[in-house]
């Protein structure tokens, strides 16, 4: 289902204007006659990033301080030619009763309204193929998925690496209006009370991404895999579905590493450390503004009192949401020390 320009042009015009949500943190400039201010870093990092490698095909829609990037010549969601697999036969349990549409906006590269998870493979060819599999979980606060720079372009280096990836698209939360992120910030994220009403939905999340374990495990031999190096990636809410199936997993959906990147780790408690629970990778940056960087050095401290593998990494900036965007800072190089991680397991 499509959005039409005006709801992309009004969703764009919100988020440059928007002063109804208290903001972690805000940034200000004129220009020219124009104040951008309280603008979520959480979107100026994740959604419409300055980045260099799209410049070429972009339209620049405030060339001034503060840019809004438009990528024109990427895939939209909708576009991506890949294989994709639907993860349930039929209606995904405990959300039967949805009858919602699923939407896109295209300019940003966002999908939200997910009633049916699906998988999108990224097969690495057969001469750089290194046997191993990640399960990549975009972000978005449950409310939305950023698919672009938390999902296929980590999935293209990857591929390209010769490790093949799978983007997920679980469950969010059903969004009233064709605004997916003033709904989600209207309702003050991370707060005890927003926490508590998206529990269902995160229950969801992870059981999405058991269940890809899953069936990547049960179709290792067709793709190519090595049914024991298979793991799971995530960013933000991504971090948190990854970070709940390395807490929760059995037997045929265990994770054999995970890599929560930012997570949110709120959400479970104090659980206990698996037994044979599977290394971990986190990154993260010490300027988070959602303040996350404190449930990155909590996950590693939880695995390491467990005498488990884990390996962290705190950047001194990057913000929150960085992904894959470049920002020509030391932390543009988090997925090399990923890759370094995964090839020497």
């Amino acid at each position: 289902m499509m959005q039409t320009k005006n709801s992309v042009k009004n969703w764009m015009e919100w988020a440059w204007n928007t002063a109804t949500w208290k903001p972690v943190a805000a940034i200000s400039g004129k220009t020219g006659g124009f104040t951008c201010r309280n603008l979520h870093p959480y979107f100026l990092n994740s959604l419409f990033f300055m980045n260099r490698r799209l410049l070429k095909n972009s339209i620049l829609i405030f060339p001034v301080v503060c840019l809004l990037v438009i990528p024109t010549g990427k895939l939209s969601h909708a576009q991506i030619q890949n294989d994709v697999i639907q993860l349930y036969n039929g209606p995904a349990p405990n959300s039967e009763n949805w009858d919602w549409q699923e939407a896109e906006i295209e300019q940003a590269n966002i999908v939200y309204n997910i009633v049916s998870p699906t998988l999108t493979v990224f097969l690495a060819a057969p001469e750089t193929a290194t046997g191993k599999a990640v399960i990549i979980c975009p972000g978005g606060g449950f409310h939305f998925l950023s698919m672009e720079s938390e999902g296929y372009a980590v999935a293209k280096w990857l591929q390209e690496k010769g490790i093949t990836a799978f983007v997920l698209k679980y469950r969010t939360e059903h969004c009233l209006t064709d605004n997916p992120m003033m709904e989600f910030m209207q309702k003050q994220p991370n707060t005890e009370k927003f926490n508590e009403n998206i529990e269902p939905i995160v229950a969801m999340g992870i059981a999405d991404g058991k269940v890809a374990i899953a069936c990547v495990r049960d179709h290792a031999e067709e793709w190519g895999i090595q049914a024991d190096q298979i793991g799971i990636i995530g960013f933000s809410a991504g971090g948190t579905v990854t970070a709940g199936v390395a807490f929760t997993y059995d037997e045929k959906s265990r994770p054999d590493f995970a890599a929560p990147i930012y997570p949110y780790v709120g959400s479970f408690g104090n659980p206990p450390v698996p037994e044979d629970a599977p290394p971990l990778f986190i990154a993260g940056a010490t300027d988070d503004y959602f303040g996350f960087q404190a449930h990155c050095t909590r996950l590693y401290n939880q695995w390491v009192d467990a005498k488990k593998s884990a390996e962290l990494h705190i950047y001194k900036k990057g913000g929150h949401g960085f992904g894959m965007n470049k920002q020509n800072i030391p932390i543009d190089g988090w997925i090399d020390r990923l890759y370094e991680w995964l090839m020497n397991l």
